[in-house]
């Protein structure tokens, strides 16, 4: 099963107004991040791992390059670098997060991310006492009233219309 974990966009941004703004982050390897590199950190506004990374590319093909090493090994070492971005994408928006100044809050485990949100706030809703002006929760009072318990508004079930029964069959237990 994947493991997502959850930051929040700051220290003290931990609270209901910041829910929608959380981001949940899968572990693992990122097969589109292997296969497009630069643009799957330019869609995951990864600036500085994509500065780095275009750095790296072409400084490590210079390097061999200037080494003598066919293009063929180039490839093969480029593939490489590739697997190694897959590998690591989710860490590099991780540490993006983490320089943002966003806090990890939890780790969850789930098969896919709607559940992972959902395993995480039934869980996180339950350690949050004391919400202040939480303007969805209501106070819905008692149980709702029975037919049974006498002196309350539904105890006594509604008279039989005046013509006997309505509906398509006239007669309690008459043939159909």
């Amino acid at each position: 099963m994947p493991v997502y974990t959850v930051h929040a966009p700051s220290p003290a941004g931990a609270d209901l107004r910041a829910t929608d703004k959380f981001v949940f982050v899968r572990d693992g390897f990122h097969f589109w991040a292997m296969v497009f590199g630069p643009f799957w950190l330019l869609w995951n506004r990864l600036w500085l791992a994509l500065i780095g990374y275009l750095i790296f590319v072409a400084a490590f093909n210079a390097g061999l390059s200037s080494l003598g090493i066919g293009r063929s090994s180039i490839f093969f070492a480029d593939l490489i670098v590739a697997l190694l971005t897959g590998l690591e994408a989710s860490s590099l928006r991780r540490w993006t997060l983490s320089r943002g100044k966003w806090r990890q809050l939890d780790v969850v485990v789930a098969d896919d991310e709607d559940t992972a949100e959902r395993r995480f706030f039934e869980r996180w809703s339950q350690k949050q006492h004391g919400i202040v002006n939480d303007q969805w929760a209501v106070d819905r009072g008692g149980p709702p009233p029975t037919r049974h318990t006498p002196g309350q508004q539904f105890s006594n079930p509604p008279p039989i219309p005046a013509g006997g029964i309505i509906g398509l069959f006239p007669e309690p237990g008459g043939s159909r």
